[in-house]
């Protein structure tokens, strides 16, 4: 039985382990090492458990906690090659004894991890989808000004994903955030809005992806529940049901015992 246990989302820090009860795999490590450790405990999920890190990019909500939670439990980190030296630049990794670059997949245990490119304003960004021992998949998907057509494809083979719903656009460009950084985050290197994430879900849904979840939801931009509900609401006007057809809930800030069999 494959799950995803969200830790963390959004601009304070982002991670997920994907898995089962026997291994799993981490995808980010925003937080610091000790609350990373406290998240997994408050999950049962014992850190011996995890086989390794998969960094998105390296911007400090996703691999500020990576370097001293690799250390302590001995775990690889991979990440493309373009993350890992900005990655070592920054400070946030040691030189490379437990690092490696991963170019399109790798085998952890009995999992399968495939990085797929994404376009946002770091060195060599993705996302990832994790396969299972029983063929499971799982896809992460946050962090990109536009959907490119490989991550489509990537999401649209899953049977569980989180896509990004970053913002409101409205509430965005009437908020405290200095003009550079609007333009920044509505840039095709930016973050995906509410309306152009929720354009994407239908075909999800169309291509078999039941279980659905929006992240990396801005605190100061958005609220999970305008997000969902504006997935909701292009959902219903195409005749999609949710319950039936679809699951769509917004990935929690911090970990509330949130647990996705899928």
């Amino acid at each position: 039985m494959a799950k995803v246990v969200p830790l963390f989302s959004g601009s304070k820090g982002n991670s997920y382990y994907i898995g089962s009860s026997g291994e799993g795999v981490l995808i980010d490590a925003g937080r610091s090492c000790r609350q990373l450790d406290s998240a997994l405990e408050q999950n049962g999920i014992r850190p011996e458990s995890i086989g390794a890190v998969f960094i998105t990019h390296e911007h400090v909500d996703h691999c500020s906690g990576v370097r001293v939670f690799a250390k302590k439990h001995g775990l690889r980190i991979y990440a493309s090659a373009g993350t890992l030296s900005a990655m070592e630049e920054k400070g946030y990794i040691e030189p490379k004894n437990l690092c490696d670059v991963i170019e399109n997949d790798i085998a952890v245990g009995n999992m399968r991890i495939i990085r797929c490119d994404t376009p946002h304003d770091a060195r060599e960004s993705c996302c990832y989808q994790v396969v299972t021992a029983d063929g499971r998949r799982a896809t992460i998907a946050t962090d990109m000004g536009v959907m490119t057509d490989k991550v489509r494809e990537l999401i649209s083979y899953s049977d569980f994903a989180v896509v990004e719903s970053n913002h409101d656009v409205n509430m965005l460009k009437s908020g405290f955030y200095p003009p550079d950084v609007k333009r920044r985050i509505l840039s095709d290197k930016g973050h995906l809005s509410n309306d152009a994430c929720a354009a994407e879900l239908a075909e999800f849904v169309r291509c078999g992806v039941f279980r659905l979840m929006l992240g990396h939801i801005s605190e100061h931009n958005n609220i999970p529940a305008l997000a969902v509900n504006t997935g909701l609401d292009v959902l219903e006007k195409v005749g999609m049901k949710e319950g039936l057809d679809y699951t769509l809930s917004a990935v929690p800030t911090e970990t509330d015992g949130t647990v996705v069999v899928f």
